[in-house]
């Protein structure tokens, strides 16, 4: 194994394995830390974990053991994965974790760099964009979990870590590689060790990526990644084969638990034309709306049913001031969990995930544990077949074109 790679999520995780594998790689994402050793054959590993939005320590600590599991199966540089819209909260987890790797790698002139241009994602003058909107105006500063009310990077990640933060403008990036280097350099000069880097296209990626050639340690979202597999391809190192793609035919079902702008114009999209139950907060809080209910009305209905609990942010802030935040969010994550777990007993071949923490529910409840990566669906939401008899999409809250669930159930299947 060549790179290393630590996802705070799993659809994050899964968005860089995407990456990845377009650009040559062969990647594997795995479910937590394995226990054993990989495949000799896999180039790049991703390690995903459910870090984002737990204590800051304990995200530091599962990193850590990531870690030390990558360095022990032989890889030479290292990638930490964290969302394109920064989420975080003053306290971390980014930060911390950052912090934490750079140190146990020794790292210096560690980049920063969430930039993703084919979502709308943007780095300009150390301030993330979502299309033309600052970060704090997408509608991300109503996230549930991680409302993100400053859009200055270089301020956020200052409250996270005690590493000092530097910054690589847009005039230095836009000159290429060189310049990249030379003005990590000089802020690595200047005593900063955690540096954001801004990016606005993917060229610009691909020369941060060259740049980034001898670093030990990179962190950003997924589009950072893109330049790279052509490091390790210049040295030699790769093979560059891709991995065969098989549908998986027969029934498919999709859970959405995001409040995402995007996610909610899908789920409304998709009801136009396929079966939608929506699952009401105070349904799940009182047990009237199980896992059994859900499981089982997904699986009478015909085309593509999806159940989905993706409510407008004002009502899940009353619900949150209700029951507690944790407490909410860990009701939905273990009713997604036991209904997909039921789902697949009951013969669904293909599920199809919306959210990250829904996601990240999803995975563990079905204990899906070695996940092979096939097409891309939309930007940074590849098709993933966990077993022989067993395909998922795991979609980012923020990710996918307002047709994305249809579309993921002909990718996963075949069909229609």
């Amino acid at each position: 194994m060549l790179l290393g790679c630590i996802g705070d999520d799993f659809t994050g995780s899964s968005d860089l394995a995407n990456t990845l594998a377009k650009e040559g790689m062969r990647v594997v994402q795995y479910t937590g830390v394995p226990s054993g050793p990989a495949d000799p054959a896999v180039e790049a590993g991703v390690v995903a974990l459910k870090s984002r939005s737990i204590a800051p320590e304990e995200a530091v600590r599962l990193s850590l053991e990531a870690l030390d599991w990558l360095k022990a199966q032989g890889c030479t540089q290292f990638f930490f994965k964290y969302c394109s819209t920064f989420d975080s909260t003053p306290e971390g987890n980014i930060g911390p974790v950052a912090e934490a790797l750079a140190n146990a790698l020794d790292a210096h002139k560690v980049i920063v760099c969430p930039a993703f241009p084919g979502t709308g994602r943007s780095v300009y003058q150390g301030h993330l964009f979502v299309g033309d909107r600052l970060l704090s105006e997408s509608g991300m500063e109503n996230h549930p979990l991680t409302p993100m009310t400053d859009p200055d990077l270089r301020r956020w990640l200052a409250r996270q870590t005690s590493l000092a933060v530097g910054h690589v403008a847009a005039r230095d990036v836009l000159q290429g590689a060189e310049a990249i280097r030379a003005a990590l350099a000089a802020q690595h000069e200047a005593g900063k060790r955690l540096i954001v880097v801004d990016a606005l296209q993917d060229p610009d990626l691909r020369e941060i990526g060259a740049a980034a050639a001898d670093l030990p340690l990179i962190t950003g979202g997924s589009g950072v990644a893109l330049g790279l597999p052509a490091n390790f391809e210049r040295a030699g190192k790769i093979e560059g084969y891709g991995t065969e793609w098989q549908p998986q035919p027969g029934r498919c079902v999709a859970l959405s638990g995001s409040c995402s702008t995007a996610t909610r114009a899908q789920v409304a999209r998709h009801a136009e034309t396929h079966p939608a139950l929506e699952i009401g907060a105070e349904e799940v809080m009182s047990g009237q709306m199980t896992p059994e209910k859900v499981a089982h009305w997904l699986m009478q209905q015909k085309g593509v049913p999806l159940a989905y609990s993706s409510a407008d942010p004002a009502v899940v802030k009353r619900v949150q001031e209700q029951y507690g935040r944790e407490k909410s969010a860990e009701a939905f994550e273990r009713l997604f969990a036991a209904t997909a777990q039921l789902c697949r007993a009951m013969g669904a071949g293909a599920i199809i995930s919306a959210g990250g923490e829904t996601s990240g529910a999803v995975v563990e409840g079905l204990k899906l544990e070695r996940l092979e990566i096939g097409p891309e669906i939309d930007p940074g939401v590849p098709a993933l077949r966990a077993s022989d008899k067993l395909v998922v999409a795991l979609k980012s809250g923020n990710f996918g074109a307002p047709d994305f669930f249809a579309k993921a159930a002909r990718i996963l299947t075949g069909q229609g």
